[in-house]
């Protein structure tokens, strides 16, 4: 895939970038060594001093990054616009707690004095430069949920960002120098994904962490292990939206219109699958699917554009055949299904019914803005189609019943679980997934602590 800016709104290409040389690349690689080794000895006030100073700039640069990242990838300019003020708010979290998140911890003295120690301490140190293999959806956000932490642990960043987000990649890493970190700190790799696992072989990189496709994570945590590498994957979702009798039916059915379509249904914590219990089964479709035909698709640089184009051609492709594929399987197709004559990659919002395991749409990951909706006859029933996925990143439940929550927090398969709301990130709370999308957490004290060396300190007697 060549490095470029495709217009997804059009087809039009509007740059196209060189990939690194070998010689650049080792450059790279040694500064990132180099800077390492003093950047990790740096006080956590300094790093918070630097990142707050790059959300300062961030908050300045809104309108051009935001038109950047909606030409590049062609999410609405509002949500790019918003997905910038997020990381600026990340920056800022970590640079106020990452000293307290990593302070040395002190183990119970019962438990020191019977180790034969006058004192025992854990201490969180730096492992040294960490890749970051990141996809195009969030491009900016995905890259400083892991830049925050990383840099203000003591680590410096690599990143391989997805092919079609050069501008978006360069942009960050001008952002870091800006600042003031100096130029080994974070640096964007101009690279084709062929070029990542020589990467990872390289005994500079100490770690790794990958945001995308279960076949990239597969490939990254392969060769990581080969290789003895700390991994961190956070690959796809198929979140379940369960919506049960005690819900706000009306508030369920309007807040699921949004959890589907945002950032063009190409999010992986987007809710993909719809369960609701069969008593109000039918006023929910009934109100999702008139807000699901509602939205407004067109040119996603238009303010109240809600919904734009899919990221490229062939990612249109890949949803038009689970949805082909469904339909030929005997699903019903509530609204939507049809691409629109015209140009670039748009694919109208989709509701499709009579869902079957047999549909590859039951177990394969829609990227885009299709929903399925599924009808259980009770608690039992829902909790099983929703955990009926190869999938573990987030769920959505809508319920006023609290034994109903204690049993969905109990029993389902993933790694949050969302009552009376959509599922969203944030930088206080840990983020990731079990099952086939991924291990390991971003964001929280869990996020910072995935990239340092955990050291026991032991003090004789």
């Amino acid at each position: 895939m060549p490095i470029a800016t495709v217009n997804p709104a059009n087809g039009e290409t509007l740059k196209t970038y060189e990939a690194m040389g070998e010689e650049e690349l080792e450059r790279r690689l040694q500064l990132a060594e180099a800077t390492f080794r003093t950047y990790r000895t740096t006080s956590f006030a300094e790093r918070a001093r630097l990142l707050n100073r790059a959300a300062e700039l961030l908050d300045g640069m809104q309108q051009d990054i935001g038109r950047v990242m909606t030409t590049e990838m062609g999410k609405p300019v509002k949500q790019a616009r918003a997905e910038a003020a997020k990381c600026a708010k990340a920056m800022r979290w970590y640079a106020e707690h990452a000293e307290e998140l990593l302070a040395d911890e002190e183990p119970a003295d019962s438990d020191v004095k019977d180790s034969g120690a006058s004192r025992v301490r854990v201490r969180y140190r730096p492992l040294g430069p960490v890749l970051a293999v990141m996809p195009w959806n969030f491009p900016l956000w995905q890259v400083v949920r892991f830049a925050a932490p990383a840099l203000m642990a003591g680590n410096v960043g690599l990143l391989k960002h997805a092919s079609n987000v050069p501008q978006t990649a360069l942009f960050l890493e001008d952002l870091f120098h800006q600042a003031g970190f100096t130029e080994g700190c974070f640096q964007t790799l101009l690279v084709g994904s062929g070029a990542i696992d020589d990467i990872l072989r390289d005994d500079r990189v100490k770690a790794a962490t990958l945001t995308g496709s279960e076949p990239a994570g597969r490939a990254v945590a392969s060769t990581s292990g080969e290789m003895i590498k700390k991994t961190v994957l956070e690959l796809g979702g198929s979140d379940p939206y369960v919506v049960m009798p005690s819900a706000d039916i009306d508030r369920a059915a309007q807040i699921a219109v949004t959890a589907r379509v945002q950032n063009n249904g190409q999010s992986c914590i987007a809710a993909k699958r719809f369960i609701v219990h069969t008593d109000v089964y039918d006023r929910f479709a009934e109100r999702f699917v008139e807000g699901m035909k509602a939205l407004k698709v067109g040119d996603p640089l238009e303010e109240d554009t809600e919904v734009g184009p899919l990221s490229s051609e062939q990612g249109r492709a890949d949803l038009e055949e689970l949805v082909d594929d469904a339909r030929r399987s005997g699903a019903e197709v509530l609204c939507g299904g049809q691409r629109p004559d015209g140009p670039g990659w748009y694919y109208p919002p989709t509701v499709l019914a009579g869902i079957t395991r047999e549909m590859r749409i039951h177990r394969e990951e829609a990227f885009g803005p299709v929903a399925t909706l599924y009808r259980a006859a009770d608690l039992d029933e829902a909790v099983l189609i929703a955990n009926d996925s190869p999938f573990g990143l987030s769920s959505n439940v809508w319920t006023r019943d609290e034994a109903e929550v204690d049993r969905f927090v109990r029993d389902l398969e993933a790694g949050g679980v969302f009552f009376n709301g959509m599922t969203a990130s944030h930088p206080a709370f840990p983020f990731g997934g079990v099952k086939r999308s991924g291990y390991g957490r971003e964001l929280a004290g869990h996020g910072i602590r995935e990239f340092c060396n955990i050291t026991t300190v032991w003090h004789g007697a």
